[in-house]
């Protein structure tokens, strides 16, 4: 059998198990001692697979979706196979993030799909759904694709092809991985989007760049542009770095404690700046909100 006739198989059955992923799910009534396939089973005889590409999962994603589950119960069953090491125990393949918010909701049953796969079969599929739904950040995503290039000897096209991404896109998202790890955790931390990181690959000094992209909130474009130039350049274009006196950075570090929030406070010849950079619309939510208590009641006078 040829390699390539093996490959197009193993992606026609990859897509099978995808689509199967998504079908609903039979409840099945009554606790039992054994798990039930295709069932609901003890949530402690669930353990997340160790080898799973996702290692971030905000706070605050997981408290909504907990309260989610709370109302309305785990919608989407979670994926799993018979565990490698323990006798009637599940390894999630698929939904770690909704067993953990079922845990926090006080679930003791959580409903499941089972797929007897091999790991290498478990890892592929944790990459792929994860993608798909958007669940990685740059950082995993690129590491999951560089996984599956070096343990199972895919190339960036047949990635491309199983999941549905263009080729350039996995090419582009591998490249992240040149990055240094300062600029990696900027990434992760969402400081950063993959679009300006990838604009930092062949940046002359990729670290100073990012830390003036955070800072001065540069478009794409505009690093783009620094990028191309070398480091002296760069150093010369737009305005000169400044280093910020003791009172500044007291003042940055009191409004990031007191907000939450990571808070830039940028001096001017007149006047200056202050940047309130937020992760999630929970926070931009919350930071509405404390504007509006702390509005004065009285209607603005016009003068």
């Amino acid at each position: 059998m040829s390699e390539d006739f093996s490959k197009r198989r193993l992606k026609r059955g990859l897509a099978s198990l995808i689509g199967e992923m998504d079908r609903p799910l039979p409840t099945v009534g009554g606790a039992s001692s054994a798990p039930a396939a295709d069932g609901k089973v003890p949530i402690e005889f669930v353990a997340p697979n160790p080898r799973n590409p996702r290692r971030n999962f905000a706070e605050s994603e997981l408290a909504d979706l907990a309260q989610s589950i709370r109302e309305h119960g785990v919608v989407q069953p979670v994926v799993v196979r018979s565990s490698p090491t323990q006798r009637d125990r599940y390894e999630i393949i698929a939904g770690e993030r909704r067993w953990r918010a079922a845990q926090r909701a006080g679930l003791t049953e959580i409903p499941v799909i089972v797929r007897e796969v091999n790991d290498r079969t478990a890892l592929e599929l944790a990459i792929i759904e994860n993608v798909q739904r958007a669940d990685l950040n740059p950082v995993e995503e690129a590491m999951g694709y560089q996984q599956l290039i070096d343990e199972h000897g895919y190339s960036q096209a047949d990635l491309g092809q199983v999941i549905g991404k263009s080729r350039s896109h996995v090419a582009n998202t591998l490249r992240l991985l040149k990055l240094p790890p300062v600029i990696r955790d900027m990434l992760v931390d969402g400081q950063l989007s993959a679009g300006h990181a990838r604009t930092l690959v062949t940046a002359a000094d990729p670290a100073a760049l990012a830390k003036r992209i955070v800072e001065e909130g540069l478009s794409v474009r505009q690093a783009e542009a620094l990028a191309q130039m070398p480091a002296e350049q760069q150093r010369a274009a737009g305005r000169a770095p400044v280093e910020k006196d003791p009172d500044t950075l007291a003042l940055e570090k009191l409004l990031t404690d007191a907000t939450g929030m990571k808070v830039v406070i940028s001096h001017r010849e007149k006047g200056g700046e202050l940047r309130i950079s937020y992760r999630t619309l929970d926070q931009l939510d919350e930071l509405c909100r404390r504007l509006k208590q702390d509005r004065p009641s009285s209607e603005p006078r016009i003068r």
